[in-house]
């Protein structure tokens, strides 16, 4: 198994999408990167701690590779973008991927290597070493499935989904 911890804007569009592929064990909304020592969510929104909203996504890389879990982030979030997407502004919604050893921060690297030669502008995603990874609240975990009805849901997360099951179909759990 492999962990990553990813950051690109709302933690809810990324979650609602590894949640639904084949091989992810687990996918955890949560808080990295900033400077307090405790982070939650009214404190990261607010910007002051720093924190970038996250997941932690942990995947049987036998089941789907590496690359292609990296190659769903970039597709699903504007790595060009300072500290925004779309309109969620501030450095809690940057692009950012935090790893754990040297191998990671390569797999890392190669990743936005391959992924620039999507994007005009240049890709501003942060690489930074994993410190802490706090877990977000229990209302924000599998946000998407459980609040079905909302207009964030519909509008921001759908089209994310629907965009990475059409470039990435064959590794969508069919269940999902």
């Amino acid at each position: 198994m492999t962990t990553y911890n990813l950051a690109g804007g709302c933690f809810w569009c990324l979650d609602a999408v590894f949640r639904q592929l084949k091989g992810v064990d687990s996918s955890y909304c949560g808080y990295i990167g900033g400077s307090k020592l405790t982070a939650h969510y009214y404190a990261v929104a607010s910007g002051i701690t720093k924190h970038a909203e996250s997941v932690q996504v942990t995947f049987d890389e036998t089941i789907i590779p590496k690359e292609t879990i990296l190659d769903i982030f970039f597709l699903i979030h504007n790595p060009t973008t300072l500290n925004e997407q779309g309109a969620d502004v501030g450095t809690q919604y940057r692009s950012a991927m935090f790893y754990v050893d040297d191998e990671q921060k390569t797999e890392f690297e190669q990743a936005i290597e391959r992924t620039q030669a999507n994007w005009d502008d240049p890709i501003v995603t942060e690489i930074s070493e994993l410190k802490d990874f706090y877990m977000g609240e229990p209302e924000h975990q599998d946000y998407f499935a459980n609040n079905p009805t909302s207009g964030y849901c519909y509008v921001v997360i759908e089209p994310k989904v629907v965009k990475a099951r059409k470039e990435f179909s064959k590794w969508f759990d069919d269940d999902a």
